[in-house]
């Protein structure tokens, strides 16, 4: 698994297309704001002024995470499998915004550390009852990495439509996310951990130390800095499921909605295995999570929303979305100085 076909075409000729298609529209040059750059970016990822948003789908990944046996979450790891039953329930926040918004919902079982049996509306790829305990030795084999990083790549190739997000559900995750931020990008981790479920002050300080120890533990991985090997060192199933999911749909051209911390985490990797990934990602908002806002630096990703969103799921991919069919739906409908007959700006 390579993802060796990764590429993104700067056509010269199709760039000044859509920067007439847009600027034409009757509207001050500009005037829409990020909407025209999303618009630009969209017409680049299809390779076409033609744009469409078709069957948008998001993909909920879960897993148990083995650091949690060091104290690290506000809430105990069973959260991880009532939740997956609340999003078959279509109780959880993303079942209602996905609803509103048809978005068609997948849930996989990536690794929970619990047996749900046969169920409607259950993707079961589960790799392992959860990852081991990074603390103390890698979170999973490097066959599981990819393992996992395949499964994610097979249900992307399986999706009908053109823009997919991602969400995930795992008590521990902010945890491996936060080490995967200060693996990779060598940013402090005090400046990557956060309150994630929301611990207090005191039980942040210990997160802090608890990756700081880890990082120090696994410090030949991180000076090596292979992207899978910091993902196999201290990520989880379902943040790998993730990355592999974000490369096949960048093979195949579609739109990456990107959500919060966890999310990024895992365009992390994907970017650092293949860079142009970038070129197909929107950043749907900047999350609270304390870390979020350097992830986005480094990536030097825009965020579309910043309501001050950390409740992860996807949650903010999908409210994002609405602004995504408003970028194409401006591209595709709206009248232009001629056809409408408006003169255009004289001086």
């Amino acid at each position: 698994m390579t993802f060796s076909s990764i590429s993104f075409t700067h056509d010269a000729a199709l760039d000044s297309a859509l920067d007439v298609a847009i600027n034409n529209k009757t509207k001050p040059l500009g005037s829409l704001g990020m909407l025209e750059s999303l618009a630009k970016q969209i017409g680049l990822i299809q390779q076409t002024t033609d744009v469409s948003l078709n069957d948008p789908a998001l993909i909920v990944f879960a897993g148990d995470h083995g650091v949690v046996a060091e104290n690290i979450s506000a809430f105990p790891q069973s959260v991880t499998w009532q939740m997956v039953e609340n999003f078959l329930a279509g109780g959880a926040a993303i079942n209602v915004f996905a609803r509103q918004n048809n978005c068609a919902l997948h849930i996989v079982d990536a690794g929970v550390n619990h047996d749900f049996g046969v169920r409607d509306g259950l993707i079961d790829h589960k790799v392992a009852y959860g990852t081991r305990n990074f603390a103390q030795e890698p979170a999973m084999t490097a066959e599981q990495c990819a393992q996992a990083m395949q499964y994610g790549a097979e249900l992307v190739a399986g999706l009908k439509g053109n823009v997919v997000g991602f969400g995930e559900m795992g008590i521990g995750n902010t945890t491996a996310a936060a080490a995967i931020m200060h693996a990779l990008t060598k940013i402090p981790a005090a400046e990557c951990v956060g309150a994630g479920t929301g611990l207090a002050p005191d039980g942040v300080q210990h997160k802090q130390k608890v990756v700081e120890a880890a990082a120090a533990f696994h410090a030949p991985v991180i000076s090596a800095g292979e992207p899978l090997d910091v993902l196999a060192t201290f990520g989880g199933f379902e943040i790998a499921m993730i990355a592999g999911a974000m490369l096949a749909a960048a093979e195949r051209r579609m739109v990456i909605l990107v959500d919060g911390f966890i999310i990024t985490s895992a365009l992390l990797v994907a970017a650092r295995l293949q860079p142009a990934i970038l070129d197909y990602c929107v950043f749907a908002h900047c999350s609270d999570e304390h870390g979020h806002r350097q992830m986005l630096a480094y990536l030097k990703g825009q965020p579309v929303l910043q309501m001050g969103l950390r409740l992860g799921e996807g949650t903010g991919a999908v409210l994002a979305l609405p602004l995504l069919h408003a970028a194409v739906n401006f591209l595709r409908e709206m009248a232009t100085f001629e056809s409408a007959d408006v003169s255009k700006k004289s001086v």
